[in-house]
């Protein structure tokens, strides 16, 4: 039972009892009906509320949900990794912001339908929606508001509860009561809606801007040079790109000039930056800063938006005397000693490479550096990172740390590549890692301010290029072949 739940009496809407679906479109649009109505019976009593009413009694509308029950080993095609369940039984998901999943939920529901031959319900959930999640994006709650209310705000509605809030279904820890339909989603309405607010507070801009191809870098050059090349698509009208947005959801759209006013908005801790496309097929750009916490505390976020693939264009320390400053590494492997994912996938967990990410990472230095083949290997070296979390590591021992390297085979050192890797394969993202190689301090070559800007001046232009070539190729990869089942286990939920 949520911690939530009462003996009050309830203020509540009617509720709403599931009705079968056999079409995806029409079931996706009595979600939306649920969600607005409930969302807004919220909204509509906490004004109330700030109004002076005085209410006797608690406050509550719950998420719309999807369930379905399957009553036979028939035989399906399993061939896509997603779209069906894994055995007899029922299964359900709470749905939330169902008009920002849309086309999402049309598909999952539109295969469920199309395997199993059985319809999909819709209906009203018992899981309360917060009130905090009952408001649109850009909208809050006045915390000088809520100082005047004669109640706590919790006596009266329902708050997050971070006791229905986690990863326990990623992470193949979930464990129901008996008679407790199993997940049909990896993620609930509270996760998702928790994320969404987050994903706003830290990269300043609405979920509803990011895209389904996403780049992570940890240097500010690269967002120069993405805004810069974004911005001319956009004064120049070409290309299939429709719209800019910056920080503070400032929009540059396709034939605009970019305002001059960037200097004004106060950047977030992770700014992002979306190149947007029809169908959400444009790239998103995150300066995620330096360090594996960050780099988990956004995948965490964007996960919920359940994209095609997440790529890492970084600088790493290369280790390897062989390798030149400028040189790019591709990773096939990884240490994990970043430890800030030990508790949901434990280190012994492979984080394997993905083809169809390898095969375009690769194509696409090939093809922005003009090289194939046996050339290709004068700039690029395929082999393992290492990933930690002390950013003053050339202080330690080096003893310690060459032999460490050594049985590891690593090539390059960062501090953030592992860490995107292990969560896009603990959320079943395709994910991948090409870095520059910026100093090499086991080999005296420490990064200097003024070797450091000529080194990027020359090199920030190319590895992004490379990025976003790379994730134009995956683009144009069928969905299924990018959500394989490589990083699905036997026991999945239905949807991707």
């Amino acid at each position: 039972m949520d911690r939530n739940m009462t003996a009050a009496p309830l203020y509540s809407p009617d509720p709403i009892p599931f009705e079968p679906f056999d079409d995806a479109e029409r079931a996706v649009e009595r979600l939306l009906e649920i969600y607005a109505r409930n969302t807004g019976f919220l909204r509509d009593a906490f004004q109330e509320v700030l109004q002076g009413k005085d209410l006797r009694t608690r406050v509550r509308a719950c998420y719309p949900a999807v369930r379905v029950g399957v009553d036979t080993y028939d035989p399906i095609d399993t061939r896509l990794s997603y779209g069906h369940v894994a055995e007899p039984g029922s299964y359900q998901t709470t749905i939330t912001q169902p008009l920002l999943f849309r086309d999402y939920l049309i598909e999952q529901l539109g295969q469920l339908l199309q395997n199993h031959r059985v319809p999909i319900e819709v209906g009203e959930s018992d899981m309360p929606i917060p009130l905090h999640f009952a408001f649109p994006d850009g909208a809050y709650v006045e915390g000088e508001h809520l100082e005047s209310l004669k109640r706590p705000l919790r006596d009266l509605f329902d708050v997050p509860d971070l006791a229905v809030t986690d990863d326990a279904i990623v992470n193949g820890s979930w464990k129901g009561r008996e008679g407790e339909p199993r997940p049909l989603a990896p993620f609930t309405a509270t996760r998702v809606d928790y994320s969404l607010h987050r994903l706003q507070h830290y990269t300043a801009t609405a979920p509803s801007h990011f895209q389904n191809f996403v780049l992570f870098t940890n240097y500010q050059f690269y967002v120069d040079e993405f805004c810069a090349r974004a911005r001319a698509l956009m004064a120049e009208g070409g290309g299939d790109y429709d719209a800019l947005v910056e920080p503070g959801n400032r929009i540059t759209r396709r034939g605009e000039s970019a305002p001059n006013d960037a200097s004004s908005v106060r950047l977030p801790q992770m700014p992002a930056y979306h190149l947007i496309r029809p169908n959400h097929s444009g790239i998103t750009l995150v300066n995620i800063g330096v360090g594996p916490s960050n780099a988990k505390t956004i995948t965490d976020h964007i996960a919920v938006l359940r994209p095609h693939a997440w790529l890492m264009l970084g600088h790493c320390a290369g280790l390897r005397d062989s390798q030149r400053l400028g040189d790019y590494v591709l990773a096939h492997g990884y240490v994990r000693d970043d430890h800030v994912l030990d508790a949901d996938l434990p280190t012994w967990v492979p984080v394997p490479p993905l083809a169809e990410v390898q095969v375009a990472l690769e194509q696409a230095v090939e093809e922005v550096a003009g090289l194939s083949g046996w050339d290709l290997k004068r700039i690029m070296r395929t082999g393992t990172v290492a990933t930690i979390d002390n950013r003053n590591w050339e202080l330690r021992d080096q003893g310690e740390l060459v032999q460490r390297f050594a049985q590891s085979r690593a090539i390059a050192l960062d501090m953030e590549s592992a860490t995107i890797a292990a969560n896009g394969f603990r959320f079943r993202v395709p994910y991948g890692t090409l870095l520059c190689v910026s100093d090499k301090p086991l080999h005296g070559e420490l990064k200097l301010p003024g070797m450091a800007s000529a080194f990027y001046r020359r090199q920030v232009n190319q590895h992004l290029e490379i990025g976003i070539r790379a994730l134009e190729l995956l683009r144009d990869m069928a969905p299924e072949r990018l959500h394989s089942r490589k990083l699905r286990t036997f026991t999945e939920t239905a949807f991707q």
